[in-house]
Protein backbone atom coordinates (compact mmCIF):
# COMPACT_ATOMS: atom_id res chain seq x y z
CA UNK A 1 0.00 0.00 0.00
CA UNK A 2 1.03 3.97 -0.93
CA UNK A 3 0.29 6.98 0.08
CA UNK A 4 1.43 10.41 -0.35
CA UNK A 5 2.08 12.57 2.56
CA UNK A 6 2.45 16.38 2.94
CA UNK A 7 5.11 17.75 5.35
CA UNK A 8 7.01 20.31 5.73
CA UNK A 9 5.11 22.13 2.92
CA UNK A 10 6.21 19.07 0.42
CA UNK A 11 4.38 16.02 -0.27
CA UNK A 12 5.94 12.54 -0.99
CA UNK A 13 5.00 9.12 -1.87
CA UNK A 14 5.96 6.78 0.92
CA UNK A 15 5.03 2.86 1.31
CA UNK A 16 6.32 0.50 4.40
CA UNK A 17 9.84 0.33 3.95
CA UNK A 18 10.85 3.37 2.60
CA UNK A 19 13.29 5.99 3.67
CA UNK A 20 12.66 9.67 2.83
CA UNK A 21 14.36 12.76 3.89
CA UNK A 22 12.09 15.86 5.59
CA UNK A 23 12.09 18.92 6.77
CA UNK A 24 13.54 18.68 10.44
CA UNK A 25 10.66 17.18 13.09
CA UNK A 26 10.52 17.37 16.66
CA UNK A 27 12.10 13.94 18.14
CA UNK A 28 15.14 11.91 18.55
CA UNK A 29 16.51 9.12 16.52
CA UNK A 30 14.40 6.13 17.77
CA UNK A 31 11.58 7.78 18.35
CA UNK A 32 7.84 6.85 16.41
CA UNK A 33 6.13 9.66 15.09
CA UNK A 34 2.06 9.61 13.06
CA UNK A 35 2.07 11.46 9.89
CA UNK A 36 -1.16 12.33 9.93
CA UNK A 37 -1.62 14.76 6.75
CA UNK A 38 -2.12 12.01 4.29
CA UNK A 39 -3.09 13.35 0.83
CA UNK A 40 -4.36 10.06 -1.19
CA UNK A 41 -3.85 6.17 0.03
CA UNK A 42 -4.06 3.03 -2.45
CA UNK A 43 -2.74 0.05 -3.45
CA UNK A 44 -1.52 -0.74 -7.01
CA UNK A 45 -5.01 0.80 -9.36
CA UNK A 46 -7.48 1.23 -6.33
CA UNK A 47 -7.91 4.00 -4.07
CA UNK A 48 -8.28 4.45 -0.22
CA UNK A 49 -10.37 6.35 2.25
CA UNK A 50 -7.40 8.77 2.98
CA UNK A 51 -9.52 9.59 6.62
CA UNK A 52 -9.01 5.40 7.74
CA UNK A 53 -4.92 5.41 6.58
CA UNK A 54 -2.19 6.39 8.56
CA UNK A 55 1.57 6.51 8.14
CA UNK A 56 3.62 5.50 11.22
CA UNK A 57 8.00 6.46 10.87
CA UNK A 58 10.80 5.98 12.81
CA UNK A 59 12.83 9.00 12.99
CA UNK A 60 16.60 7.51 12.06
CA UNK A 61 18.77 10.81 12.09
CA UNK A 62 18.72 14.41 12.62
CA UNK A 63 21.35 15.34 9.87
CA UNK A 64 21.97 18.30 7.99
CA UNK A 65 21.29 18.80 4.01
CA UNK A 66 24.01 19.53 1.69
CA UNK A 67 25.41 23.69 1.90
CA UNK A 68 23.76 25.78 -0.68
CA UNK A 69 26.09 28.53 -1.65
CA UNK A 70 24.72 32.48 -1.49
CA UNK A 71 26.93 34.17 -3.44
CA UNK A 72 25.99 38.42 -3.89
CA UNK A 73 27.73 40.72 -6.39
CA UNK A 74 27.03 43.76 -7.49
CA UNK A 75 29.30 45.18 -10.83
CA UNK A 76 31.68 47.61 -10.83
CA UNK A 77 31.55 48.21 -6.91
CA UNK A 78 33.79 45.97 -5.14
CA UNK A 79 30.74 44.40 -3.11
CA UNK A 80 30.75 40.39 -2.81
CA UNK A 81 29.76 38.55 -0.36
CA UNK A 82 29.94 35.00 0.13
CA UNK A 83 27.19 32.67 2.99
CA UNK A 84 26.87 29.83 2.92
CA UNK A 85 23.65 27.72 4.41
CA UNK A 86 22.89 23.74 5.31
CA UNK A 87 19.35 22.97 6.15
CA UNK A 88 18.24 21.28 8.85
CA UNK A 89 16.27 17.81 7.90
CA UNK A 90 15.01 14.56 9.64
CA UNK A 91 15.59 10.98 8.36
CA UNK A 92 12.36 8.82 8.35
CA UNK A 93 11.99 5.29 7.74
CA UNK A 94 8.43 4.47 6.78
CA UNK A 95 7.23 1.25 9.10
CA UNK A 96 3.80 0.91 8.01
CA UNK A 97 0.71 2.77 5.93
CA UNK A 98 -2.66 1.75 6.30
CA UNK A 99 -5.38 1.07 8.77
CA UNK A 100 -2.97 -1.49 10.61
CA UNK A 101 -0.94 1.87 11.43
CA UNK A 102 -3.26 2.95 13.36
CA UNK A 103 -3.00 0.32 16.23
CA UNK A 104 0.50 0.93 16.93
CA UNK A 105 0.84 4.28 19.11
CA UNK A 106 2.94 6.60 18.60
CA UNK A 107 5.87 7.41 21.50
CA UNK A 108 5.02 11.03 23.64
CA UNK A 109 7.29 12.24 25.70
CA UNK A 110 7.23 12.42 29.68
CA UNK A 111 5.88 15.19 31.28
CA UNK A 112 8.39 17.05 33.01
CA UNK A 113 7.81 18.26 36.79
CA UNK A 114 8.33 21.79 37.20
CA UNK A 115 9.63 23.14 40.53
CA UNK A 116 6.88 24.06 41.99
CA UNK A 117 5.86 19.98 42.10
CA UNK A 118 9.06 19.04 43.00
CA UNK A 119 8.98 22.14 45.98
CA UNK A 120 5.69 21.03 46.73
CA UNK A 121 6.69 17.49 47.37
CA UNK A 122 10.10 18.30 49.38
CA UNK A 123 7.49 19.73 51.60
CA UNK A 124 4.92 16.89 51.46
CA UNK A 125 7.70 15.03 52.86
CA UNK A 126 9.55 17.25 55.58
CA UNK A 127 6.13 17.63 57.06
CA UNK A 128 5.30 13.74 57.27
CA UNK A 129 8.18 13.55 59.70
Amino acid sequence: MFAVVRTGGKQYRVAAGDKIAVEKLAGEAGDTITLGDVLLAGEGETLADVAAVTVSAEIIAQAKSEKVVVFKKRRRHNYRRKNGHRQQMTLLRITAVGAAAAEKPAKKAAAKKTKTEDALAAEAAASAE
